[in-house]
């Protein structure tokens, strides 16, 4: 934690109130707005494949949601980090028309 400090290293003063170096999280920006691309990709998974949603602009609570709603959509496991969606196996369709009926903007890519 002390890392994350900013402008003082150590005080004696026992109320001093340190001040934090946070990274801010980006405003969730409106499904209408988001650009989304839905991708499979196999290179360093062991030779399985997943398919990768990524372009998320916003909250990590709101990717881990959108993310959670996929995962039971297609019945499977994934993961949700830094503005991508880890869905495992090839559900490229699937995910592309889920995303688009909530409104989102998505397109395939490869």
């Amino acid at each position: 934690m002390a890392k994350n400090r900013i402008d003082v290293v150590y005080s004696t003063n026992p109320d001093f109130q340190y001040r934090y170096d946070e990274p801010e999280e980006k405003e969730t920006l409106s499904p209408s707005k988001q650009s989304l691309r839905v991708m499979l990709e196999r290179k360093n998974r062991g030779g399985k494949s997943v398919t990768l949603i990524t372009g998320f602009v916003g909250k990590h609570d709101d990717l881990a949601d959108l993310a959670k709603e996929l995962k039971s959509k297609c019945g499977v496991g994934g993961s949700a980090k830094d503005g991508e969606i880890l869905i495992q196996g090839d559900f490229r369709d699937k995910i592309l028309q889920l995303l688009l009926q909530k409104g989102y903007k998505a397109k395939k890519a490869n």
